[in-house]
C-alpha cells in the first residue's frame, strides 16, 4: 500500500524508496500509537511512504529484523530502500531536530 502524495517541491518518486514496517496486528497500544504517529508526521510533511504490515507473512517481521540488525526490533521500523533509518525513538529525535528528510536519507 503506498500512502501520501508528492509534492512538487518533493524529488523524483523513483529516487525515494522510505519504507514502514508497521504491523496491523498488535496487542500494544504503545507500538500502534508509534505507528500511527510516524505515518501522521510523514504525511504532514508530504513525504511519500511505501507501508509493508509485518502480520501479513512471518518472513517480513525476519526481514525487518534482519535488515535492521537488531533480532528483537519491533515495528516501526523504517528504511530508505535496503538502509535502516532506525526505528520510533530515532524518528521521533529527527522531527525534534526538524532533521526528518536527512533521517530518511532524502537530502
Amino acid at each position: 500500500m503506498l500512502l501520501s502524495v508528492l509534492s512538487e517541491s518533493s524529488r523524483d518518486s523513483s529516487k525515494m524508496s522510505v519504507k514502514v514496517y508497521y504491523t496491523t496486528v498488535t496487542g500494544s497500544r504503545e507500538v500502534k500509537s508509534q505507528q500511527s504517529e510516524v505515518m501522521r508526521v510523514m504525511d504532514g510533511k508530504g513525504i511519500t511512504y511505501e507501508l509493508i504490515d509485518i502480520a501479513q507473512n512471518n518472513s517480513l517481521k525476519e526481514e525487518m529484523r534482519i535488515k535492521s540488525g537488531n533480532p528483537k526490533a519491533l515495528p516501526p521500523q523504517i528504511f530508505n530502500g535496503e538502509q535502516h533509518c532506525g526505528g520510533y525513538e530515532d524518528f521521533v529525535e529527527a522531527v525534534e531536530m526538524a532533521d526528518v528528510r536527512k533521517f530518511l536519507k532524502l537530502d
